[in-house]
Order: C-alpha cells, then structure tokens, then sequence
C-alpha cells in the first residue's frame, strides 16, 4: 500500500507539471482550448469506463473468479484446470476493447464528416482534428484500466498504479523537446497529442507483460458469461454515480467550446465565452483536482474494500464510515479554505507570463482565478461523495447513488446556463460546486436513514466532535492566513508572488496541523498509521 500512495503522489506531481507545461506552452488561446477538449474526451471514458467503475465492478469479479480457480486446483489435488480468472479477464478485455474501438470509428467518422461538409473554420478545424488524433488514446487507457485492476488483485499495486507516471513521462518528454527545438503551438498539440496515444500503448503493453504467468489469456470464455452479465449490472449504475464529477466536467467542456465549435453567438445573443474559455476552465479544474486526487480519491479508494468486507456487521461498518467521511472533511475542507485564499497567486505562479517567457496573460491569470474560486468550495464535497457512494457499493446498492448523481447532473446542467452570463466560464465551475454540494447533502440524507434502519447512527457524539474539531481548525486557519494575505501587498513581480504564495501555504499547513495535534486529533494518527486494520475489526471512532 505504500508503494501505491507512492506511486499515486509521484504520478500527481508529474502531473501538474504535465498541466504546468501545458499552460505555459499554449497560454490562455484558442490552441489551449482546442488541447484541452482534445485530451479531455478519451480520459472521460477511462474515468467512466476504467478507473471509477472498474472498482467497484471488475476487481470484485475478478476476485471471486481468483479464489474460484484456487479452489478448484486445490479440488484437482493440484492438477490445473479451466482458469475463470482468465476467462473473465479476457472477456472483459474483449468486450471493453471492441466496445471503445467502435465508439472511436464512429467519433472518427463523425468528425471527419463535419470536417468535409461544414463551412471551413480554422479554429474548429484545430479542434476536430485533435480530437481524431487522440481518440485513440480512449480504447487504449480503457484496456490499461482493466489490466491495471488485475495488477492490484495480484497484489502489484505499485505497478498498476504506474500508468500516469508513464503518460506524464511522454507528455513532459515531448512538450520539453518542443520548447526547445520551437515548433509553433499547433504542431506542438498534435505532436502532444501523438504521444498521448503512443503512452497508451505503452502502458497496455507493459501491463500485460507484468501480467504474464499470473493470468492465462484464452479466446474461449464461454464459461465466464454469466460472471460477466452480473458485473455489467454493476457496471453501469456504478459508472454513472462515481462519474458525476466527470460527467459535469465534460458538459462544462461542451459549453465552453461552444464559440469554437458552433459561433460567437446564440440565439441571436453575444456568446459570453470565447475561444479561450476551454483552456483557461481546464487549467483551473488541475489545480483543485490535485489535493482530490492525492487525498480524497485515495481515502475512498482505501476504505472501500474494508466497507464491502464489514458489510455483514453493522456496528463494524458505520465506525469504518466514520473514519472515512471524518478523514475526508480533515483533508478536503481546508484545501477548499486554502484554494479560495491563495487561487490568486498560485494561478499567476503556476501559469502567468511575465517580463519574458511563454504563458497566460494577465487577464487570462484572473479569469482562472475566478474559476478556481468556482471550482474550489466543492473540495470537501468531491471528496465526500467518493467515500458516501462506495459505501452504498458496499452494501450492495447501486442504483441510489446513480439516481442521486443524474439528480445532481440536472442541477448542473440548469445552473451552467444561469451563471455563465454574469460570470463566464467561472460560472460553470460555481455549478459544478454547487452541484456537488446539493450530491453530498442527499447521499448523507439517504444514508443516514439506511444506516438507521440498521439501528446504526452515522454521526454520533464523538464524530460530530471530531468533526466540530475539523471546521473550527479550518476557519481559524483560513482566517490568520486571510488576514496575512490582507496585510501583506500583493507583489507585482513573479519573485514576491511565489514567497507569498509559498508563506501563506506553509503558515496554513503549519496551523493546521498544529492544531490537529494540539487537539489529539485522531485524523492525524490515522493518517500516519501504517497498519491496516484486519477485516472485521474496523477501528472505533
């Protein structure tokens, strides 16, 4: 497990240094924009069809077909035979694999359609045509994703969770030899967007090579038909409520593209976003989804196998619940306190063009300031609503979260056009925010009741204290540093920036945590603790 946490933190530095180099590239413009679509359709899918669902779906499946295989050799007195594990793996693949191609040739012929009928524009002509050159990508990432969860049933964690060190390692490859060399930044996406597909088929490459001797690949998998139909019940419902988030981001994708897809105009009406609207939003979105997906995914992603292995015992598994809904408001609530507060400095730091250099202008910087304003209240509640809907998985319930993640979806959709007339493309984040507030309050609802059918309370005393605990150390943080940040100028020069950026951030970890031991804080102590807790003895809070 540490060697995923590890690898996990390595992969999400490298990429907001992927993103960083991006941003720095292309700044705040139409080639930006085009990019960002571009990459962000095929890895819609991995999240949707891979990562997301492929936890809560696949790995049990495979699981039991593991355990099937070695309760049928021990039966042989040793002697192999049918391997379902290997059957269920390559039906999966198979059906993943043909599924996601088609899905590609369709996009593909598609495009190339409007790119042969629709009037000639050069900007949606970029656009399209990077899309075709990384769609690729999608069929590719989907069978990695499934390998990948194979590695982690095999106990190769590190190894499966490598796949983002190695699509960063090609990206930052190819865009450093490009700010060396000096192509110009169309042919830099595309050559970008090459290597994008090129890691795809490195890492399902690697994959399987890692898998050999473990898993025995067959065409005739007749035999795990059934094991598959029931895992494809799953999969959907399960797609959809742990998609949400990304399902919103890729509605805010459509919206903000509008001007270079369709026009300047709707409806007769002046459109209030322009062709850099796309990119700007997809810069923003990295910087919050950096703390979620270091912290909050990984608290999820730890704590489901413990839910599905306590669901028989309820008084087991609502402490397990506690500790993961307290670890992510502990983590979760001051990066949103700490986003608001810095978003300012950190986006001109991290993308800003100064005296020289490549980079964003100036009102590129504070538009996505304004959208990382949007973006970073709902924090907590990203975080939350991975650990509310896998404890649903757990208990066996997949349709609640997906009807309550459509639910969420409508709000999205109706606040989207609402907000993006006063604040532009800052307006589609401030949705997606409250979108997923209004996810988290129904999810926690909905839950509570369940669990008290159980005669089971989900906040009790002692997490209500733990929780009180949790926001009065984030509103005093947030406040010394608000009013450090009011006291001290803001510098108009990227030096003072980064101290000030670097202080603020350093004196608000330090309060924190100092209050978080200060107080006893049992988060702290799970955080650090490096033993797991064995199945059937979750740990009292």
């Amino acid at each position: 497990m540490q060697a995923t946490v590890g690898v996990t933190l390595l992969s999400r530095v490298g990429g907001l240094v992927r993103d960083v180099l991006i941003g720095r590239m292309f700044g705040d413009t139409v080639v930006n924009s085009a990019f960002a679509a571009a990459f962000q359709l095929p890895n819609m899918f991995r999240r949707l069809f891979g990562e997301g669902a492929l936890s809560a779906a696949f790995i049990p499946a495979y699981t039991d077909a593991c355990k099937a295989d070695d309760d049928r050799l021990q039966g042989n007195g040793g002697q192999a035979s049918g391997s379902q594990a290997g059957q269920l793996a390559s039906l999966t693949l198979c059906v993943m694999g043909l599924t996601t191609a088609a899905i590609t040739v369709v996009v593909e012929l598609i495009l190339l359609a409007v790119l042969l009928l629709a009037p000639y524009d050069a900007e949606r002509v970029l656009s399209l045509r990077l899309i075709m050159v990384m769609m690729p990508f999608m069929p590719l990432i989907c069978c990695a994703a499934i390998l990948a969860g194979m590695l982690q049933v095999h106990g190769r964690f590190g190894a499966a969770s490598s796949g983002p060190l190695v699509l960063n390692a090609f990206i930052i490859a190819t865009g450093a030899w490009c700010l060396w060399s000096g192509p110009a930044a169309e042919p830099t996406a595309y050559l970008i967007g090459i290597a994008t597909v090129l890691s795809g088929v490195t890492q399902c490459f690697y994959f399987h090579r890692l898998l050999r001797g473990r898993v025995r690949f067959t065409r005739a998998f007749r035999e795990a038909v059934p094991r598959g139909r029931a895992m494809l019940k799953k999969f959907v419902p399960v797609a959809i409520g742990l998609g949400t988030l990304q399902l919103n981001a890729t509605l805010d994708m459509v919206i903000a593209m509008y001007p270079l897809w369709i026009g300047p105009t709707l409806w007769g009406m002046v459109y209030p976003l322009d062709g850099a609207s796309n990119g700007i939003l997809s810069q923003a979105q990295r910087l919050y989804q950096f703390p979620l997906g270091v912290f909050g995914v990984a608290v999820a992603t730890a704590i489901f196998p413990l839910l599905s292995r306590l669901a028989d015992q309820p008084s087991s598994f609502v402490d397990a619940l506690r500790r993961g809904l307290r670890l992510s408001l502990f983590i979760g609530l001051p990066a949103s306190i700490g986003l608001v507060l810095v978003r300012a400095d950190l986006t001109s730091v991290l993308f800003e063009k100064f005296s020289t250099g490549s980079g964003f202008s100036v009102e590129g910087t504070e538009r996505a300031a304004m959208v990382l304003l949007g973006f970073a209240p709902g924090v907590w509640a990203y975080s939350l609503n991975h650990v509310l809907a896998r404890t649903f998985y757990a208990r066996g319930d997949t349709t609640t979260p997906m009807r309550v993640g459509l639910a969420a979806m409508a709000v999205n959709i109706a606040l989207n056009f609402g907000l993006i007339w006063p604040f532009r493309e800052a307006g589609l984040a401030m949705a997606t925010s409250i979108a997923a507030i209004v996810q988290c309050v129904i999810l926690t609802v909905l839950l509570r009741r369940r669990m008290a059918a159980d005669g089971q309370a989900v906040f009790n005393g002692p997490t209500v204290a733990g929780l009180l605990r949790i926001v009065v150390a984030a509103a005093v943080m947030g406040g010394v540093v608000g009013l450090m940040l009011w006291l001290w100028q803001r510098p108009d020069h990227f030096g003072g920036r980064l101290l000030r950026l670097t202080a603020t951030s350093v004196l608000g970890i330090g309060l924190y945590g100092g209050f978080a031991m200060v107080w006893r804080m049992k988060e702290i102590r799970w955080l650090l603790d490096r033993q797991r807790p064995a199945p059937g003895n979750a740990p009292s809070v």
